[in-house]
């Protein structure tokens, strides 16, 4: 397997609560694959440390080859990242937001114009480039953030629940723009969801964690066999089961905790 990012016992620890329990998996250059899991199961805490966001209590991550404890720096040039929460300056117009990422990033000025406008015209945004993003809808600014995230040209995109919230004609439309950016660029893709559908239709592998665990990877074809289903939705209950799930409040005093500290240093 021509891996791009491969963990390996990978376990993070808040105190005496695990969060991420001693997982091991590899996403293939060019793959699409969805990492699932029922709320709280450590689908955030993974991609918080496979974007240096979090420190690792265990185990190893290789993102592009680069260790995410040692070579920080050079994993973060290998990513673009879409959060579950807005993370744009709605001051700023669609333009200024792309225009300081690409300088934050390095990117030199004629490259950063040159990939300002090709990525705004894929998101449907060079029209109002100039407006400020307070003015934008929501599906508007998912589609920003999706374009600022890719001005530095990675290679991996980490998609954190990028369409919650969004109705399903813009769900829709961010999807092709995500497909078309891994067939045109093999870029991989990385995402979580709690649409069961938009995985089935769009990833090329799943990948299921629950209670800091993964129980199960493999096409969707392969879940719904092992399974017996006929829908990756009934496959993934099958698997986890039915009971709402719900994070523990301190759990997530933790990981606030570890985020503010972390980014200290």
């Amino acid at each position: 397997m021509n891996a791009i990012i491969s963990v390996t016992d990978l376990t993070k620890k808040f105190g005496k609560f695990t969060a991420v329990d001693n997982i091991s998996f590899e996403v293939e250059k060019g793959e699409i694959l969805a990492f699932l899991g029922p709320n709280g199961a450590g689908k955030s805490t993974t991609i918080k440390m496979l974007t240096t966001l979090l420190p690792v209590t265990a185990g190893s991550i290789l993102v592009n080859g680069f260790n995410v404890m040692s070579q920080p720096y050079d994993v973060r040039k290998s990513f673009g990242i879409v959060f579950q929460d807005p993370s744009l300056d709605d001051e700023l117009t669609a333009y200024e937001n792309m225009e300081f990422h690409g300088v934050f990033y390095g990117v030199a000025a004629k490259l950063r114009a040159e990939r300002i406008m090709y990525l705004l015209k894929l998101v449907e945004l060079w029209d109002r480039k100039d407006e400020p993003v307070k003015n934008y809808s929501g599906g508007m600014k998912r589609r920003l953030e999706i374009a600022r995230g890719l001005i530095h040209h990675p290679k991996i995109l980490f998609l954190d629940e990028p369409t919650l919230g969004l109705d399903p004609q813009t769900r829709n439309h961010l999807w092709e723009y995500i497909v078309r950016l891994n067939k045109e660029e093999q870029m991989t893709i990385f995402f979580t969801t709690h649409y069961m559908e938009e995985a089935e239709k769009v990833a090329n592998r799943i990948a299921i964690i629950d209670q800091g665990k993964i129980i199960t990877q493999g096409k969707v074809t392969e879940l719904k066999k092992q399974t017996k289903t006929k829908s990756l939705e009934e496959a993934f209950l099958k698997l986890v089961g039915h009971s709402i799930r719900d994070e523990s409040a301190s759990a997530m005093d933790q990981l606030r905790m570890a985020k503010k500290m972390w980014g200290r240093r």
